[in-house]
């Protein structure tokens, strides 16, 4: 997933399935490449191949993208919520730091 190429192979997949050939097309790669980038999201369990044997379509896998997904979301709850937390720690010390100075600056 960290690849943009898969990346963009996932993306072309989310409309149907696609023979090799016609994902290797958008890019600047052979279609062995192609192909590579293929066996690593098939192993990933994220696409497989499709039944018409002489195309070798491949078509997305939703589960496991869905499964991540969900796992991701329990991470961006618990950093949202920690920067939430920040924030208003931040705006504690800047109110603070504020009133020292005007505190000191009444002083002299």
């Amino acid at each position: 997933m960290a690849n943009p190429t898969r990346r963009a192979i996932l993306a072309r997949l989310a409309t149907g399935e696609v023979s090799v050939n016609d994902l290797a097309e958008p890019f600047s790669m052979s279609q062995p490449a192609v192909s590579r980038h293929l066996k690593v999201l098939e192993h990933a369990g994220l696409i497989s191949t499709g039944s018409d044997a002489q195309r070798r379509p491949r078509k997305l896998e939703a589960r496991p993208l869905a499964e991540a997904t969900e796992w991701l979301e329990t991470y961006r709850e618990y950093w949202e919520a920690s920067f939430v937390r920040l924030d208003g720690l931040l705006s504690e010390l800047n109110a603070t730091e504020k009133k020292r100075k005007r505190a000191a600056s009444r002083k002299r």
